[in-house]
């Protein structure tokens, strides 16, 4: 993946969520917002996406305030954002979103080009057990990779 540069991620999605399909998508950014998220001052984790109107919105994103804006950038930190998708995509996202279990989570955010992209991934929720086996899936390998290195 060259020319990415990965500004913030979202660590905690795939450890709660099964990521079925992952979309690249615009962000709608308004005034310094841009500069704020090239300092990686952005907050993933409590963050989802929704269709709404054939829109999709960006909700409980976090983007603090650029440090050196004037009092008249500054912009509420945790309003919605529209993502910029094509309408087919959005269409299967409607369809998609509709059934029992799935939704929208921002997995990272990045620059490409010079323009901010976010990977939105169509998740289903885990089940406890289903997180006891992906960790123990996790410490398996290590230990296989830990006794074929001869380090004990």
């Amino acid at each position: 993946m060259s020319g990415i540069k990965v500004l913030a991620t979202n660590r905690k999605a795939r450890h709660e969520y099964f990521v079925d399909d992952v979309y690249e998508c615009g962000i709608e950014l308004k005034g310094t917002e841009v500069k704020s998220i090239r300092q990686g001052r952005i907050n993933l984790k409590e963050g989802y996406a929704s269709v709404d109107n054939s829109e999709v919105f960006l909700k409980q994103v976090h983007v603090s305030p650029y440090e050196q804006s004037n009092t008249f950038n500054k912009l509420d930190p945790v309003r919605n954002r529209k993502l910029l998708l094509h309408k087919s995509e959005i269409r299967k996202l409607i369809g998609l979103t509709t059934q029992k279990g799935y939704s929208l989570i921002p997995l990272r955010v990045y620059l490409k080009r010079g323009k901010v992209k976010l990977e939105l991934g169509l998740c289903r929720g885990k089940k406890l057990y289903d997180k006891r086996q992906d960790m123990a899936k996790r410490d398996a390998q290590r230990r296989i990779e830990r006794e074929f290195s001869g380090k004990y």
